[in-house]
């Protein structure tokens, strides 16, 4: 697949690395699993670039890694067998004086297990060499919690040392559709909504289907329980390192949510946790993986607060794998095939809804959200509003435009407006979203 999208983080790229050439920089590039943060930072607009991968191993078997790189990109001996990161660093950072070059690292968390000593030797070394150096250095990592904790903690010694921090979002709807049409230019609303639906828009998983041939909705959804399909594992893959021992119940309470369950109440009920709001904050506000959302414009201290997994695929995953992990583990594929197939509509109605959410947001000028009342009787699956022009659109999201009730989603509406002061000075409409709008 083509290099797609990414204009602006590559012309922030492009940005520092003349910076760089009169003194170091050091971008930090963060993101979620599979988002495409090596080819992002691989494409940084520099004729001559270090990679240097983090991997799991003994420090002086990575030093070997390094010194074979810094030997084959820059045809330069590195004297001594350096077995230290910090040796190494240090001898990039002056390199660097005189020939200027970009050095990535990638997984820069696994340092942590690796030698967590080599973060302050770094800070000391780029503090006293910044100024001489013309390294243009580019730390990426995928272990959300761990990155956040290395660059935005105030007690880390790399605390502040970031001169840009860029955290890459997966594509947005236009862009997806742009990539189905290149692939597809038949595709149907269903094939972008699988493709919506499964991938997130996050860049692997949308070049696994679509460089296979997966360009329609079925050939999508039975790529999903392929034998040895990579999908199968791959929740656990992005987030056991997150959660650590502690992985059981926070899968658990992730498959509460993506099976509907949006409320504490239900989630504790379910899974019998008294302490329910403690994991629910952590998984909020330190992983960043679920978000809590209220009615629109309900005052803060509203009691009426709802949970949700904000990525897609994630809600795939723990939906069908995690959930009948029985049968992922006896290789029951067919039968979780079956199960997929059966249960998809539900699934693709959430993320109907989330696509729309997703392509409002991205226009930058609305307020986006939801509406229900105390009882839940009333219930609007988005509203949109414009605070400028003093106008919202409220929606009903159907797959099927036939099961769309005017006249009863007008009385919604109405009562929304009649309960909701902030929409008594503007213009509200209502209307149908379906598949046919995407």
């Amino acid at each position: 697949m083509k290099f797609y999208d990414r204009e602006v983080e590559q012309q922030l790229l492009r940005e520092v690395l003349v910076q760089s050439r009169h003194e170091a920089r050091m971008t930090v590039l963060m993101g979620r699993r599979r988002i495409g943060k090596t080819e992002l930072s691989l494409r940084c607009g520099d004729d001559t670039v270090l990679y240097f991968f983090v991997g799991k191993k003994a420090e002086s078997l990575l030093c070997q890694d390094f010194v074979a790189e810094i030997t084959s990109k820059l045809g330069v001996p590195v004297l001594g067998y350096p077995n230290s990161f910090s040796d190494i660093f240090r001898f990039v950072l002056r390199l660097s004086e005189k020939r200027p070059f970009t050095l990535i690292i990638d997984e820069f968390q696994n340092f942590q297990k690796v030698n967590p000593a080599v973060f302050s030797d770094m800070q000391r070394d780029w503090d006293l060499s910044k100024r001489k150096s013309r390294l243009n250095l580019i730390i990426s990592g995928s272990v959300f919690t761990l990155m956040k904790k290395i660059f935005e903690d105030y007690e880390e010694p790399l605390f502040g040392r970031a001169d840009e921090k860029l955290t890459l979002q997966p594509f947005k709807t236009d862009v997806l559709k742009e990539i189905l049409r290149d692939f597809n230019p038949e595709y149907t609303s269903e094939d972008l909504l699988a493709l919506f639906g499964i991938t997130g828009g996050v860049a692997w998983y949308v070049t696994l289907l679509l460089d296979r041939g997966k360009t329609k909705k079925n050939k999508m959804l039975a790529a999903l329980t392929e034998e040895n399909s990579p999908f199968v594992n791959e929740g656990k893959n992005i987030l056991i390192e997150e959660f650590g021992t502690d992985y059981v119940i926070y899968f658990s309470i992730l498959t509460c949510i993506a099976s509907g369950m949006k409320t504490s109440a239900e989630i504790k009920n379910e899974l019998g946790i008294d302490n329910i709001s403690s994991y629910l904050s952590r998984l909020e506000d330190y992983y960043g993986l679920i978000s809590k959302y209220q009615p629109i414009f309900a005052k803060e201290n509203s009691k009426k607060v709802r949970y949700q997994l904000d990525d897609c695929f994630l809600i795939l995953w723990f939906r069908f794998y995690f959930k009948y992990q029985a049968l992922v583990e006896n290789k029951a594929m067919k039968a979780l095939g079956d199960i997929i197939r059966r249960d998809y509509d539900g699934l693709s109605g959430l993320m109907l809804e989330r696509y729309f959410v997703r392509k409002f947001q991205e226009e930058g000028k609305y307020i986006v959200g939801k509406w229900w009342d105390r009882k839940g009787f009333n219930e609007i699956d988005l509203v949109v509003v414009d605070p400028l022009r003093k106008e919202a659109w409220a929606y009903e999201v159907k797959k099927d435009e036939s099961r769309y009730d005017e006249a009863a989603f007008k009385e919604k509406v109405n009562a929304m407006v009649a309960q909701t002061p902030e929409f008594h000075k503007m213009r509200v409409h209502a209307g149908l979203l379906s598949k046919a709008d995407m």
